[in-house]
């Protein structure tokens, strides 16, 4: 008896276990009282706005202190343009798999008369403008800090002062990571309401008619996961499900919260508990955040096929590399924009005057549904992304 309630006492006090709880009693709520469930809403956004306190922190003092520490300062750089080259490339890939996946699949061969339509005016208006870098630049944040934080590391590198500020910023630092241990706490009040919400408020039933489209964009992104982000972590000598392990706490936060910057915070924190050193996880998370989309560019690249598909259009070999070659471009601004990803497809459809913009209003139904997905993924690819620019830097210490 002493022995089962140690059990139930231990498992009631695991984090990942409040959450998954959380996320069950969430889409039971939203199915069985949608009306309550959607004022839930207030619960997910507010442990998201919290959370969004402790990320500007985060990276500048993770990034000035490993900085200014580095007994190198070409190496930064180098770590920089080599994970620039590295989320180029995979992302890539991504997108070519997506396309590819979705040939395979064909998840848009069904009656359009089936689905359910809804408003999609706010995406296509915006449609026509063009992606601008000075924009996308000013409206994320996350960047500025990154830009901010590598130039105060580098004029501490170089003071005199520098031993006395990077031990005043450690300490700063430790009381930082002390303050989000105590808000993760209420991680899973956060699950709960995000995941309530987005059932409450979209419903089960939504899913039917478009559950193809649902399961190829699963499959693809499970398949990218274990094989593409296996095979890259299984060539220097880790595995895939070991990362998976070590983060399950926040991918089971951004499946309840349908975001991934709630999971940024603790995220770094693991991966410098995983062996990554503080000035490569402090460069490459950020810049990941913004640069590195491997679930977005799935998502995007399947959504334009899937349409292409619903409207019977047939696209040649260019059109498709014209496609991939938009996309490459045009997913940097769906970074930590709630709807952006919208905006981002309406913008790639509108370039290429073959596919109904139209269109969108037959997948903002379950875009709530695959919001998970492309979060989880997003996270996965860039948790994989800083572990190789460790390993491959030799700044990764083995526990």
């Amino acid at each position: 008896m002493t022995i089962l309630l140690s059990f139930f006492t231990r498992l009631l006090g695991n984090l990942t276990f409040q959450v998954l709880f959380a996320i069950a009693c969430g889409v039971l709520l939203g199915h069985y009282a949608p009306d309550t469930a959607v004022q839930m809403e207030i619960l997910g956004k507010g442990f998201i706005e919290l959370i969004k306190i402790f990320i500007g922190p985060i990276i500048f003092l993770t990034i000035v202190t490993g900085i200014s520490g580095m007994s190198n300062l070409k190496k930064a750089g180098r770590i920089g343009i080599k994970a620039l080259v590295y989320f180029e490339v995979v992302t890539t890939l991504a997108l070519t798999i997506g396309i590819a996946v979705a040939y395979l699949l064909q998840p848009g061969h069904i009656d359009k008369s089936i689905l359910p339509i809804q408003d999609a005016a706010k995406y296509t208006r915006r449609a026509s403008k063009t992606f601008n870098w000075g924009e996308f630049f000013l409206s994320n944040i996350m960047l500025q800090v990154l830009c901010v934080a590598i130039l105060v590391g580098i004029l501490l590198h170089f003071s005199k002062h520098k031993q006395h500020a990077v031990h005043f910023l450690s300490n700063v630092s430790l009381y930082v990571f002390k303050g989000l241990k105590y808000v993760m706490y209420l991680a899973p009040i956060g699950a709960f309401g995000g995941m309530a919400y987005t059932i409450g408020k979209f419903g089960l039933l939504t899913l039917i008619p478009l559950a193809k489209l649902m399961g190829s964009v699963y499959l693809t992104m499970f398949l990218f996961i274990v094989v593409v982000l296996g095979s890259i972590l299984r060539y220097y000598h880790m595995s895939i499900f070991t990362l998976l392990k070590t983060i399950k706490e926040e991918i089971l936060l951004v499946l309840g919260t349908s975001s991934s910057e709630s999971a940024l915070p603790s995220v770094m924190q693991k991966l410098e508990q995983m062996g990554c050193s503080k000035p490569v996880v402090g460069l490459v998370i950020p810049t990941g955040y913004s640069f590195n989309l491997d679930g977005t560019s799935i998502y995007l690249s399947m959504a334009v096929i899937f349409l292409a598909q619903l409207y019977g259009i047939e696209l040649n070999t260019s059109e498709l590399l014209t496609i991939i070659g938009i996309l490459m471009i045009t997913s940097k601004g769906a970074a930590g924009v709630t709807g952006s990803g919208f905006v981002v497809l309406a913008s790639t459809l509108a370039t290429l005057h073959k596919i109904p913009v139209e269109g969108l209003a037959f997948l903002l139904g379950v875009d709530k549904f695959m919001s998970e997905a492309r979060a989880i993924t997003n996270l996965i690819g860039n948790s994989t992304a800083t572990i190789v620019i460790a390993k491959s830097e030799k700044e990764f210490i083995h526990s």
